[in-house]
């Protein structure tokens, strides 16, 4: 077994599921959101410059072994179906290591996301040495990004950030959560809207490409018109390049669970949070932003477009869903937690429709309120 190894973090977007991660640093500075779990309980932790570029020059070394194998078996240093059949079937040779940074390779091999949840905290020199050490480790990278904190984004300068550019930094994911200063509070996010839009123009206008995630249902029934509302008003001041949503799912152990079961956080059901989505992008006006539903925790990935030119196609998908009758609805909505569905044509299929129907109805006649908290349990996996 090769003994070759490099740290890597729990999380990174959908988005940069084919990209290599980089850890930079560990755990999460913050850590007092009330709806996360990641990182409870770990201290965060600075590593360094040496530390990073040991794990690098890690990665390369498991390149270059990789590369060589494929030129042994007559594929030209090209990652093919072989060369990972080879990596990932032989146990005595290559290990996890191996097996992550061939697929990897077989990906592609151009991205790159550096951990863990606010890299960008960092010294900027030291951030830049970083990345200008992965472009050259790696020449044929394309992109590299990373999760920062806006509170980080708002205090470094604009300089700094076009510093970051130029040293190959090329996206920065945002957590801004929500754009209502009542609800940012609430959940402990330790930001405040207006530092949200601070930071965010800072990274745009350094030619940073920007995603920032929005959590409908956050606000609860309380804040459920403010939170759509304000948090439409703070993007159309950043104008991102991406509005990614990622619906609330409340999960065991959280403050915010806590605070759910006290009675002090009332819960959007799945139909009020969906109106609240529709509210919220009706909002939406003067951006050129790339709306995207890619989690599987949203009930409707199918809102997803361009804006402004397809900001009713998006709106027409929430339609469609209520156009359904209840049963539908529900049908659906089960279809889409048990990983079956994934368009609102997919309930055409009168097979698996059936079947699904039929599970519905065998909750019904023994305990009806066991289908939520078994649809709460799938989705609380998916985090």
């Amino acid at each position: 077994m090769c003994h070759l190894s490099f740290e890597v973090g729990p999380i990174r977007p959908p988005s940069e599921s084919e990209s290599l991660l980089i850890r930079v640093t560990r755990n999460c500075p913050w850590n007092r959101c009330a709806f996360c779990h990641t990182y409870k309980g770990q201290r965060f932790e600075l590593r360094t410059v040496q530390e990073i570029k040991r794990d690098i020059d890690t990665v390369k070394a498991i390149v270059d072994e990789i590369k060589t194998l494929s030129w042994s078996i007559g594929e030209g240093g090209h990652i093919t179906n072989s060369v990972l059949r080879r990596v990932y079937t032989n146990e005595e040779k290559y290990g996890e290591p191996h097996r992550y940074v061939c697929f990897w390779l077989y990906s592609g091999g151009k991205t790159v996301f550096i951990q863990d949840a606010d890299s960008p905290i960092i010294k900027t020199d030291d951030l830049a040495e970083i990345l200008e050490y992965i472009r050259t480790s790696f020449p044929y990278v394309e992109r590299i990004t990373s999760y920062c904190r806006a509170k980080t984004a708002s205090r470094k300068s604009t300089e700094e950030w076009k510093r970051l550019k130029s040293a190959g930094l090329s996206r920065i994911h945002i957590g801004m959560e929500s754009g209502n200063d009542e609800v940012l509070n609430f959940i402990n996010k330790g930001v405040t809207a207006r530092e949200i839009i601070e930071g965010s123009r800072k990274i745009k206008e350094a030619g940073i490409e920007l995603s920032e995630y929005v959590m409908p249902g956050l606000g609860g029934k309380t804040w459920s018109a403010a939170h759509a509302a304000d948090t439409a008003k703070v993007l159309n001041a950043i104008n991102p390049d991406f509005i990614r949503l990622r619906t609330l799912q409340i999960v065991k152990g959280t403050p915010l669970y806590e605070k759910f079961q006290k009675g002090e956080f009332e819960k959007l059901n799945e139909d009020e949070t969906l109106l609240e989505i529709k509210d919220f992008l009706t909002r939406l006006e003067g951006i050129t932003s790339w709306v995207v539903s890619d989690h599987i925790l949203n009930l409707l990935e199918e809102i997803e477009g361009k804006l402004p030119g397809d900001k009713e196609k998006m709106i027409e998908v929430i339609d469609k869903y209520f156009d359904l009758s209840p049963e539908d609805r529900l049908v659906f909505r089960v279809g889409r937690r048990m990983g079956v569905w994934g368009k609102l044509s997919d309930i055409n299929d009168k097979y698996i429709y059936q079947r699904i129907k039929n599970i519905i109805d065998s909750y019904s006649s023994g305990e009806p309120e066991r289908l939520d908290r078994d649809l709460d349990y799938i989705k609380e996996r998916y985090i």
